[in-house]
């Protein structure tokens, strides 16, 4: 964790040295995203179902060289998944029928990607592959199944969930000469959500979306 936090500590210290030297351009970014999780525990792993949620955002694109730029952002991104109950709870049994529904888990999370892109020309536009780390920060989360909810308790406690989350994206896309660009990315959770240290749960995300430059 100390060397992720190091590494985003470097990249977004670059950031700010390139924007005071380099050539600056700003966008706007939105699409469809597809949470899950994974939670590994006694040996077990676990993985949810996607659920269907969204991510909305600003980036600056600030270029270092005619290939490279770095992109650093801040991103409104809903994680969490999906899990059928019914593997779990009697379906005969009358007292678990509120328990046959799909659960989901929700949470909402302000985003701060730090990302190294390459930029190819490809016809009248160009094609763009990158990655880099990540730090979000939970604004929110509830479990719900059914009529039931409950809102997740942030904090150090071990029944408590962490606000900070760390991991690293990895995206790419084409942009036309007019500054609007289709892209795919995919965000790796590194870090443990849980307090509890035998128990591992870790955010993945695959986003598609529309973009502009402006």
């Amino acid at each position: 964790m100390k060397k992720l936090l190091l590494s985003f500590a470097l990249v977004a210290g670059l950031s700010a040295a390139a924007l005071a030297q380099s050539p600056v351009k700003f966008g706007v970014k939105a699409g469809l995203a597809l949470p899950s999780q994974t939670t590994s525990a006694m040996g077990l792993s676990i993985s949810t179902s996607s659920k269907t949620s969204f991510y909305v955002g600003g980036v600056a694109d600030i270029s270092i060289s005619p290939i490279f730029s770095l992109q650093p952002g801040l991103t409104y991104v809903g994680k969490g998944g999906k899990v059928n109950l019914s593997e779990f709870f009697d379906e005969e049994d009358e007292s678990d029928v509120a328990f046959q529904d799909d659960a989901t888990i929700n949470f909402s999370y302000l985003e701060l990607p730090v990302n190294l892109l390459a930029n190819f020309t490809a016809g009248t536009g160009k094609v763009f592959v990158g990655a880099g780390p990540y730090a979000a920060y939970a604004l929110s989360g509830n479990a719900k199944a059914g009529d039931f909810k409950e809102d997740a308790e942030f904090g150090s406690g071990e029944d408590q969930v962490k606000r900070m989350e760390f991991g690293l994206n990895f995206l790419a896309g084409y942009q036309l000469s007019n500054g609007l660009n289709i892209h795919a990315g995919y965000g790796l959770g590194l870090s443990n959500l849980e307090n509890n240290s035998s128990t591992t749960t870790k955010n993945r995300v695959f986003s598609v979306g529309l973009g502009f430059m402006f």
